[in-house]
């Protein structure tokens, strides 16, 4: 019943080709260098890989620029370079599933050039013109530090047309059926060269009606991706879309496809997300607590995808004003932090001082929340931001393997490396998987543990899950159940010791809780009641069994 649907309890871990590994020494990184990489990710417990884009581009906007959906930019490899990547990684029993960009296309891509030659163009109708442009919505810039409309004219055709995101990024018109008919051409070249599915970028943005044409019949974004699914499931029953759904819970809950689950197959829990930042600015545990007492069950074979950090800007869009300015005193105080005035440029652990205690807390807390947990390369390791880099590009430095030149990334010159990477604590000469894969107190090798008990409690991910009262506002304590067996988790968002008390409905002194993180059991009442004390952002993951077959602890050896 389980076998197939395969992200329910996956470990998901996006990086970028140009900023993994450099295989060729020219200073950008490519696929030989990620597939002399893999193994890293083998070793941690990676189960699926998610590239960002790797197709070809004027780089204007990181590769979301695309030129071509049916190849690889020229930096970064060949086909055969890509092909070996998947079948390397197939080896190693790990999926990979790509970011599938299709709201737009670059404006030097050869469909946009031809629609722009002529009004007669056989592309004309692949993109969204009009004689003047409609009114924008300021809300809906996406960039307002860089656009201030949505509309551009073009002074060849005498037209405006439309771009969601920045200027030479015109959106393709997905009411279309010859540009419909085109998206499933690229998701099936890709998934016959091995793909498992895609990560669908900006999904509320990819079918819009933008325009009032009177005869034009609206589009239905999910028909369209019901169509996508029902396309990909006939390819290959255990393909995936990840969606990119930024919207509160019940609007979100139709790109799932409602009860049916026909359309985006896990999508994630940005509510999620910004609450628990929430929670650790105010050292209060109710705010995440709250969201996951909100947040609706996904249909039977879907699933939410959580995470703590991605390669945008952390966005705080939907928490209210000053819920936002709370989170931006804590962990981004100077405007240099922040970003469109809805988010924050940093990573994690920067944002939380360097604070292990905390920093491993939040890992736990990553892996023990209902869902499938995704990981930004470099989080293993606690990477940093580089503030001199421009907007989101102080998040996405290249990754640290090594103490030495260019952190391992490039055997070439300095000069070469186009990103340069963060300086000080949080350079490579102080962080870097090199020297955390010897030290057993490390971040990375905490989440490579937390990533096998993840993967030993498929409760976490598919069970029925409650939250508990812990009797203190500053700890969030939850349990999942699934086919008779319970896990609890606990985790302390203070930075004080407290003491924990909970109730556990259907478990008696008959059961004990074995933790799993640390050594140590605790009995249980006849009345299901526990008692126990959390250090400061200290974590703790429960599984319930009888005390003959709970798991082992000190005390059970002589």
């Amino acid at each position: 019943m389980t076998s197939d649907v395969w992200w329910k309890n996956a470990v998901v871990y996006c990086l970028d080709i140009e900023t993994y590994a450099d295989g060729n020494g020219d200073g950008i990184g490519d696929f030989r260098g990620a597939i002399q990489h893999i193994d890293h990710l083998d070793r941690m417990g990676v189960t699926c890989i998610w590239l960002m884009p790797f197709f070809p581009t004027p780089d204007r906007d990181d590769g979301y620029d695309i030129t071509d959906f049916y190849s690889v930019d020229p930096r970064l490899g060949t086909l055969g370079d890509f092909v070996e990547f998947m079948r390397v990684a197939r080896d190693r029993g790990i999926r990979v599933i790509a970011d599938l960009v299709v709201n737009h296309t670059s404006d030097e891509h050869p469909w946009f050039k031809d629609a722009r030659s002529s009004r007669d163009s056989r592309y004309r109708d692949w993109y969204i013109w009009s004689d003047k442009p409609e009114p924008d919505d300021p809300k809906g810039v996406v960039f307002p530090d860089k656009e201030d409309s949505l509309w551009e004219f073009d002074e060849k055709t005498g037209q405006y047309y439309f771009h969601r995101f920045y200027r030479f990024q015109p959106d393709l018109n997905t009411a279309n059926s010859e540009v419909q008919d085109e998206i499933a051409r690229i998701l099936g070249f890709w998934m016959e060269l091995g793909l498992s599915g895609f990560r669908v970028d900006a999904v509320p943005f990819l079918v819009e009606q933008v325009t009032d044409n009177g005869d034009d019949k609206l589009p239905d974004p999910h028909e369209f991706f019901a169509c996508l699914r029902a396309f990909m499931s006939r390819r290959d029953g255990s393909a995936a879309l990840l969606g990119e759904v930024n919207l509160p819970y019940p609007d979100l809950m139709r790109y799932f496809g409602n009860d049916l689950g026909d359309e985006i197959t896990m999508c994630f829990d940005f509510i999620g997300m910004q609450r628990t930042y929430l929670s650790l600015a105010r050292k209060d545990a109710r705010p995440l607590a709250g969201a996951l007492r909100e947040r609706p069950r996904p249909p039977k074979d879907c699933q939410w995808a959580t995470f703590v950090r991605n390669h945008d800007e952390l966005t705080l869009d939907k928490l209210s004003d000053s819920e936002r300015q709370e989170v931006f005193a804590a962990f981004g105080p100077d405007k240099d932090m922040q970003l469109y005035g809805r988010g924050l440029r940093r990573r994690l652990p920067t944002m939380l001082g360097g604070d292990m205690d905390q920093i491993k807390m939040v890992y736990s807390l990553l892996f023990s929340l209902p869902g499938t947990p995704v990981l930004f390369y470099g989080e293993e390791i606690g990477m940093g931001e580089n503030l001199e880099l421009e907007g989101r590009q102080a998040v996405r430095t290249p990754m640290q393997w090594t103490p030495h030149r260019n952190g391992g990334f490039s055997d070439a010159a300095p000069a070469k490396v186009r990103i340069p990477m963060p300086s000080g604590e949080y350079g490579p000469e102080k962080v870097n998987v090199s020297a955390q894969q010897r030290d057993p107190d490390s971040l990375m090798l905490w989440i490579t543990r937390l990533i096998r008990h993840y993967r030993d409690c498929p409760e976490f991910a598919w069970g029925d899950y409650a939250v508990l009262d812990p009797g203190t506002d500053s700890v969030l304590a939850h349990r999942a159940d699934a086919d008779g067996e319970t896990v609890v988790a606990v985790h302390n968002f203070s930075d004080a010791e407290t003491e924990v008390e909970l109730t556990l409905d259907g478990l008696d002194s008959s059961k004990v809780l074995t933790d799993l993180l640390v050594d140590g059991t605790i009995e249980i009442s006849d009345k299901g009641q526990v008692r126990f004390r959390l250090g400061r952002y200290g974590c703790r993951w429960f599984r319930a069994s009888t005390p003959e077959t709970a798991p082992a602890d000190s005390g059970d050896v002589d």
